[in-house]
């Protein structure tokens, strides 16, 4: 399903790489986490499979990113189109304050020229309010804003933001870090059902988190400050979490790294 192939990530006023010889696959459906220490390239590694680091100056990746087969960095692809295939949640809950919350939730759908009638689009929005399971807490206001509601649902408001669009591929940047318990058990819970209809990427700081909801997880790691960031381990999560079969990911997952 997805495919890195000799990955490189840089900037061109930079000196020395921030992701070096990147290459793995994840399979179709498949739900992986992506752990290690600030600063091995985890969120980098996101931002290279929907190409968001096309808005930052001077940012380019070498090698090749496949999504089933074809090359998302090829001359004839839109990154606009990969968009579309490559839904993304961010850190932290982002609806746009000056939509409603089924603007917010059709957003995708109008910035891709989708004629959509109101019947259709009233289908959508309950469809994917309902994928967040967020459609019974506000089936009787998507009218007021967005930016009204709670972080936990505003999370969950982005998340059905995202999968409005149909995409293949679910990418998650620690989407409970700004969240408190009560929210984050709600949207892992959510992560958990959208699972077998999504292959999805997260990215987390919080072991217990990967080790409740990942199938697989990939820890990053770099040799020292400074150095690029590359993949050191990736083993399914019993493995990962119960007997890894590599020492720094063994240290880092018991809190010796460091």
């Amino acid at each position: 399903m997805l495919e890195f192939q000799k990955v490189v990530f840089q900037y061109d006023s930079e000196d020395f790489n921030i992701i070096n010889g990147l290459s793995f696959q994840i399979e179709k459906g498949e739900f992986v986490s992506v752990i290690g220490p600030s600063g091995c390239g985890k969120s980098t590694v996101l931002r290279t499979l929907d190409r968001m680091h096309e808005i930052i100056p001077g940012a380019h990746v070498k090698g090749e990113v496949e999504l089933e087969g074809k090359n998302l960095y090829a001359k004839d692809v839109d990154p606009v189109a990969v968009r579309r295939d490559v839904g993304m949640v961010f850190q932290r809950p982002n609806p746009f304050p000056t939509m409603t919350i089924r603007e917010n939730v059709l957003a995708g759908v109008r910035l891709n020229n989708r004629r959509i009638s109101k019947s259709d689009a009233d289908d959508l929005v309950e469809w994917a309010l309902k994928g967040a399971n967020l459609w019974e807490e506000v089936k009787d206001r998507l009218d007021n804003p967005g930016i009204g509601l709670s972080g936990g649902q505003q999370q969950r408001l982005c998340i059905a933001r995202a999968v409005a669009v149909h995409p293949q591929v679910l990418l998650m940047d620690e989407p409970c870090s700004a969240l408190d318990p009560i929210s984050t058990l709600a949207v892992e819970d959510l992560i958990n059902e959208l699972k077998g209809d999504y292959t999805i990427v997260i990215v987390t700081h919080n072991m217990q988190q990967a080790a409740r909801i990942a199938d697989y997880t990939a820890f990053f790691n770099l040799k020292a400050v400074g150095e690029p960031g590359h993949l050191e381990y990736f083993a399914d999560t019993t493995t990962m979490f119960n007997n890894p079969q590599n020492a720094e990911a063994e240290r880092y997952i018991s809190g010796r790294f460091g």
